[in-house]
């Protein structure tokens, strides 16, 4: 359960899973914002799953994430800053760090614990769409700023509750051929790790606990199952002591079927599982829970890798806070959309602008 997260929609009829399950996150992904999408509204939304969690034999709260890439952008008057290629124009790392503040003041008023967030890719090609969430194509900058930015998010806010960053994606999404998303970054291990690594061994430096895998391929394997990067590059050799999480669905991209998909992104490190489906659909979040049991009863899964996820999960809900802060700061969520706020961001506008010449 600890290793599992399930979309607020694919919950909608079963929103007691959360409980009966032990789940370890819950997000709101895609288009799954509450109703009005006031922040008001949005606090009381995460509250009543952290509520269900806390029910549980062991009371072990949950994560609850979002998509705050540029601010909590998903919240009617939330202070939005531009995106990671606008601060990138700031080579300002003081700044950006003031923006991951901001913004995880924002997060915590609603109950909100994770921001999916900062992508540290150094983009290599603009034909990519989502070249605007790279902070540029220099990997040392993106290595810094993605630094700062971690920083400003985790750094413990009043009341000893504290916001979780997401650094991602892992690795090699800005490096893809043509620039196609998804697709298939080419090149030797000596290229990866100057263009595609080196940011996240700052990030490490900077305290990151969460790091999101990529859908993209590395010469042809999927990154998902790719054990000798995700275990024995990043958490030995680099020292990751967090949790990797996928991405939405991605597992499902590895060649086989779902079994054999949890099999493999589960033994070659993933911890815990981003799973948008719900009941009535194939790959839910329940099939997660019966496949990987069957898997460990079966010997296809040890044991000690289930522990080992589990761990670096606790281990990280516990340095943030957690246990004893499981909801809003009441305080902070007045001061969201505040004006000391959006003066950080104009600051950020002004020191984006970039004239051609």
């Amino acid at each position: 359960g600890q290793m599992t997260q399930a979309d607020c929609d694919a919950l909608k009829k079963h929103p007691d899973d959360v409980e009966k399950l032990s789940l370890g996150s819950v997000l709101s992904g895609g288009n799954s914002n509450p109703a009005d999408n006031s922040a008001e509204t949005w606090r009381k939304h995460a509250a009543s799953f952290q509520e269900l969690a806390l029910r549980t034999r062991l009371k072990i709260p949950l994560l609850f994430g979002v998509d705050a890439v540029h601010g909590h952008n998903n919240v009617l008057g939330a202070v939005v800053f531009p995106h990671n290629l606008g601060l990138g124009a700031t080579r300002n790392p003081r700044l950006v760090e003031r923006a991951g503040r901001v913004t995880a003041e924002e997060i915590a008023g609603t109950s909100v614990h994770w921001a999916f967030g900062p992508c540290v890719a150094a983009v290599q090609n603009i034909r990519w769409g989502r070249s605007y969430e790279s902070f540029g194509s220099d990997p040392k900058l993106a290595g810094q700023l993605g630094a700062a930015a971690n920083r400003g998010l985790q750094r413990p806010l009043a009341g000893g509750f504290s916001v979780l960053a997401c650094t991602k994606h892992f690795a090699g999404d800005g490096g893809t051929q043509n620039g196609v998303d998804q697709g298939n970054t080419v090149g030797d291990e000596t290229e990866l790790r100057r263009l595609h690594l080196a940011p996240y061994a700052a990030a490490i430096r900077a305290g990151t606990k969460s790091i999101m895998v990529s859908y993209n391929s590395w010469n042809g394997e999927k990154m998902h199952g790719n054990k000798r990067l995700l275990t024995e590059v990043l958490k030995g050799e680099m020292g990751f002591k967090g949790f990797l999480v996928s991405d939405w669905a991605a597992i499902d991209q590895l060649p086989g079927d779902y079994r054999s998909d949890i099999e493999t992104s589960i033994n070659a490190g993933l911890d815990m599982i981003m799973i948008p489906n719900g009941e009535g659909q194939e790959n839910n979040y329940r099939q997660f829970i019966n496949l990987l049991t069957e898997l460990v009863q079966a010997g296809k899964v040890s044991p000690a890798r289930i522990d080992d996820a589990v761990r670096r999960i606790l281990t990280v809900k516990y340095e943030m806070g957690l246990f004893e802060h499981p909801f809003a700061r009441p305080e902070l969520l007045g001061k969201l959309g505040g004006p000391e706020h959006r003066e950080v961001a104009r600051a950020c506008v002004r020191e984006s602008l970039v004239l051609l010449k």
